[in-house]
């Protein structure tokens, strides 16, 4: 793919942005950041506590994620961030503008199952409704894909490498 791409693995809750991206990763021969350890933990109470997070309180959570995606241009990375609105991606995308987005999407009854079976994590199912009303899908204009979730991690992430292949260079 030429210069490795800095890539964001988007998507609500539960679609498997933290097991995805690692693998995304490492076949992209590339560094992972996981967007959680970006949240302050004011924000990670707040969802903890079943609250939805508000446009202020990702803004810093945002610009965090901005800046290290800004310093892998380049040298390319993966990093997940559910990236749910346009004006989020927008707000990377100024921090980062080479930014490619691969949108895990899956229909609501697989991703539910998905988090119910999921232990230890912050984010409380209670919460998926608020996600899936928030997401606003990838736009014609912005660079990036869409990959169904269905199957096992390996088979996602393949499908995720060779729409990213489709895609082309990251400009």
């Amino acid at each position: 793919m030429g210069t490795p791409p800095v890539v964001v693995v988007m998507g609500v809750s539960g679609t498997g942005k933290t097991t995805i991206g690692p693998l995304l990763a490492a076949r992209l021969g590339v560094p992972y950041a996981e967007g959680d350890d970006f949240h302050p933990e004011a924000n990670i109470a707040k969802m903890s506590a079943g609250i939805p997070l508000e446009d202020v309180d990702r803004w810093p959570w945002l610009d965090s994620i901005g800046r290290w995606a800004h310093g892998r241009a380049g040298l390319g990375g993966v990093v997940s961030c559910s990236a749910l609105k346009r004006g989020y991606r927008d707000r990377l995308r100024s921090a980062a503008p080479g930014l490619v987005f691969v949108h895990l999407t899956g229909d609501r009854e697989l991703v539910e199952d998905r988090l119910s079976h999921r232990r230890g994590h912050f984010m409380p199912t209670a919460l998926l409704d608020s996600q899936f009303a928030t997401l606003q899908p990838l736009e014609a204009d912005e660079a990036g894909v869409s990959v169904d979730v269905s199957g096992g991690p390996e088979e996602i992430t393949e499908r995720a490498v060779a729409a990213l292949r489709e895609l082309g260079p990251a400009s």
